[in-house]
């Protein structure tokens, strides 16, 4: 038989579960094998029969990866797994487990009662740029200068208001940065900062907060919506697996 082609175990995630438990046929894959665990004492892996080979990391395998850990996580804590991580068997899952009891159960621990919640905040571009004319004087006032000049003798002025323009926006999404994780930070256990896109983008950030202070959360990310509202577009996230704080990494070779 094709070494490509043996099955082996597609491990999604470590949860608190000491007893056999099968969440449905979610497996990654075409087949849709069924999503189950592998226990050792009190905590166990999740895991489906998959072939022992590479996973490309496409939008079919990334959403299979992600909906088995968000099915095991609306009932238990969990500690996602990277991605295209597979072991032989069963028995090597289960070694995997107990040489690594101590570290999931901490982790599971510094988990549980916590939730990921994320946020985005963008510029409204119509907005935003009236607004820094309006709010800096000195750009509004060259930039009606430079109106009034012929087009091939104003092509180093606009170069020098384009310069203006993007120093105001970068002093403006500062300030509202700032702002939101001030607002922010005092309610999360943890943050993690993630890399923004777009000229227009102010945060792109996770934040692992406790359960019973969710609410809490939600009325600050309200307030600055309603603060912010006019000229920014929030995008608010609740309840994800905690990709941005745990991402276990199981070289099976190892064990």
């Amino acid at each position: 038989m094709d070494m490509e082609l043996k099955q082996g175990k597609y491990i999604y995630c470590i949860t608190e579960l000491g007893q056999p438990r099968s969440f449905g046929p979610l497996g990654i894959g075409s087949a849709g094998n069924e999503v189950y665990t592998v226990c050792f004492g009190d905590i166990a892996a999740v895991v489906s029969d998959a072939p022992l080979k590479r996973y490309t990391l496409s939008r079919e395998n990334s959403l299979a990866h992600e909906r088995a850990i968000e099915k095991v996580m609306a009932e238990h804590p969990v500690l996602p797994v990277r991605f295209a991580t597979v072991a032989e068997d069963e028995q090597k899952v289960t070694r995997i487990l107990e040489h690594e009891y101590d570290r999931f159960k901490d982790l599971l621990d510094s988990i549980r009662g916590k939730k990921e919640l994320g946020l985005k905040a963008i510029f409204k571009e119509d907005v935003i740029y009236k607004d820094i004319l309006q709010k800096y004087h000195h750009i509004k006032v060259l930039k009606d200068k430079v109106a009034a000049l012929e087009p091939q003798k104003a092509h180093l002025q606009r170069m020098e208001i384009g310069k203006m323009v993007e120093q105001a926006l970068e002093q403006e999404k500062q300030a509202v940065r700032l702002d939101i994780l001030d607002s922010l930070s005092p309610l999360a256990a943890q943050i993690k900062s993630n890399n923004t896109y777009g000229e227009l983008m102010i945060i792109n950030a996770a934040f692992l907060v406790e359960e019973k202070r969710e609410a809490e959360f939600d009325q600050q990310v309200q307030k600055l919506e309603g603060r912010y509202g006019e000229k920014v577009r929030f995008n608010y996230v609740g309840t994800v697996p905690p990709f941005n704080f745990i991402n276990l990494v199981i070289e099976t070779g190892n064990y």
